[in-house]
């Protein structure tokens, strides 16, 4: 049994529209509090949002019977706080217990100081929100956030695109230590599941791992490697042993029905594609082409990026591409899973003026542009800021001369700022798991920092009003 949020408060609880926050201070805390407030005070955006919640999380369940859940109200102000302060599970399981402020938001009031929350309930509960769902509850947040910053009805929104690489937490990849992560999880699942079904062989699998480790570090340097082949080849070799018989042990997992037997089929095959790339390189001096390789056996989606930027030959992660407003609002973003810039700008161009009509303007860097794009962006907006790349021809040097589109390229760098923003609201380095944990964390970071930016305009409108009451009284 679940509730957005309790119609009944409790003795020493607050309403949180009237919950006090202190707007002299530059801590991230207050300003994300302050959106959230301003969410919540506004009763049509609050209907709106808790109907989006009630919609998405569990929504085959029966909220009036059964063991009580935690209020939907309060995942998400978990959920945003903890993206928007760029912090891990560990620091907002300290701060839902202990912070007063935060405490009262979830609806806690003097007398409740014995409600706390364990850390693996608050990781649970903040996965329920899809990025589906945080999608639905950004288009609300950005619509709200407008209203705060003053958007006449009717303005034309003018946005600004740019791609920057959200990192995946793992280490530099070669294809010799990739073979050792694939063989050293292999060798300890098969451990377990072999303890567990009563397999035998596998009993010593912690001796096995030292082996093979003892033969990685004798290798693990490509000046090492490529002077002592035969040490190469011994690596390979007792690999290719072990994954033979991690192959014969699979069919009696199997025919167990023991539930890590698909972990296990799937590291044999990282081993021996690692194995094959090893012997391919090292030993017979092919190359290895680049779709063939995987970065990472844990986070397989991360993506080998290298933009040629000063100081950051490569990046090892997966870009985003994101759409700023000229009110410094995130209207859309798009994981770009595969492919380049000039294969995202016009999808995701469309998917923003499917959710915002009213965009009109966009700018965008020369990485952005091809001959096709130039000619479709043309028809989507009034005034498509891409510019060409190599030299230019006299049409086109009139072209991006002319006031308007200079004038859209000199804003076009603030968008670095909304990326530095982001990155400080958790997508400097994303470590939740997978491909969905990717993908929920951007979505929520991007949903937190809007938020982030409406408390900050809140915060502004009052200390610009107690400047002029002070004016005023002088």
């Amino acid at each position: 049994m679940r509730q957005t949020r309790k119609s009944q408060l409790a003795l020493g609880e607050a309403r949180i529209e009237d919950i006090k926050l202190d707007h002299k201070s530059r801590d991230d805390i207050p300003a994300v509090l302050l959106g959230l407030q301003h969410l919540y005070s506004h009763k049509q955006t609050r209907d709106k949002l808790f109907s989006l919640l009630e919609e998405h999380i569990l929504p085959g369940t029966n909220r009036n019977v059964g063991r009580p859940g935690m209020e939907l109200w309060r995942v998400l102000v978990m959920g945003v706080l903890k993206q928007g302060l760029g912090c891990d599970f560990d620091r907002l399981h300290e701060l839902v217990n202990q912070h007063r402020t935060v405490r009262e938001f979830l609806g806690h009031g003097a007398f409740s100081q014995g409600d706390t929350y364990e850390l693996q309930t608050i990781i649970d509960n903040v996965y329920l929100l899809t990025p589906e769902l945080l999608s639905e509850i950004g288009r609300l947040v950005v619509e709200s956030g407008h209203a705060v910053a003053r958007k006449k009805p009717g303005e034309p929104l003018r946005g600004r695109c740019d791609s920057f690489v959200v990192e995946t937490d793992v280490h530099y990849p070669t294809d010799v230590n990739l073979l050792w992560d694939a063989m050293r999880c292999l060798l300890r699942e098969l451990g377990h599941a072999a303890k567990k079904s009563n397999i035998v062989g596998w009993r010593q699998w912690r001796h096995l791992t030292k082996e093979v480790k003892r033969c990685f570090n004798k290798v693990r340097s490509t000046r090492r490697a490529k002077s002592r082949p035969d040490r190469v080849e011994a690596y390979i070799e007792r690999c290719r042993h072990l994954a033979d018989r991690a192959e014969e042990s699979l069919k009696e997992l199997e025919q167990a029905d023991v539930a890590q037997s698909g972990m296990v089929q799937s590291l044999i095959a990282h081993a021996r594609r690692q194995i094959d790339q090893v012997d391919r390189r090292l030993l017979k001096g092919e190359t290895v082409a680049h779709d063939e390789k995987v970065f990472s056996i844990f986070e397989e989606h991360t993506r080998w990026v290298s933009k040629g930027k000063a100081g950051c030959a490569v990046e090892l992660g997966v870009p985003v591409c994101v759409v700023e407003d000229q009110f410094q609002f995130i209207l859309h973003h798009k994981i770009m899973w595969e492919g380049s810039d000039t294969e995202s700008a016009v999808p995701i161009i469309e998917e923003t003026q499917a959710l915002y009509p009213d965009l009109r303007v966009c700018s965008f860097d020369r990485g952005f542009h091809s001959p096709d794009n130039r000619v479709r962006l043309d028809a989507m907006l009034d005034l498509n800021a891409l510019p060409r790349k190599g030299r230019l021809c006299v049409a086109e040097r009139e072209r991006e001369e002319a006031q308007a589109f200079a004038e859209a390229r000199r804003q076009h760098p603030a968008v670095e700022s909304a990326i530095n923003h982001l990155e400080h609201r958790g997508l400097d380095r994303v470590r939740s798991r997978g491909a969905d944990g990717f993908a929920h964390t951007v979505a929520l970071s991007i949903l937190a920092a809007n938020v982030h930016r409406i408390g900050v305009l809140v915060r502004q409108r009052v200390r610009d009003a107690e400047r002029r009451r002070r004016r005023r009284a002088a």
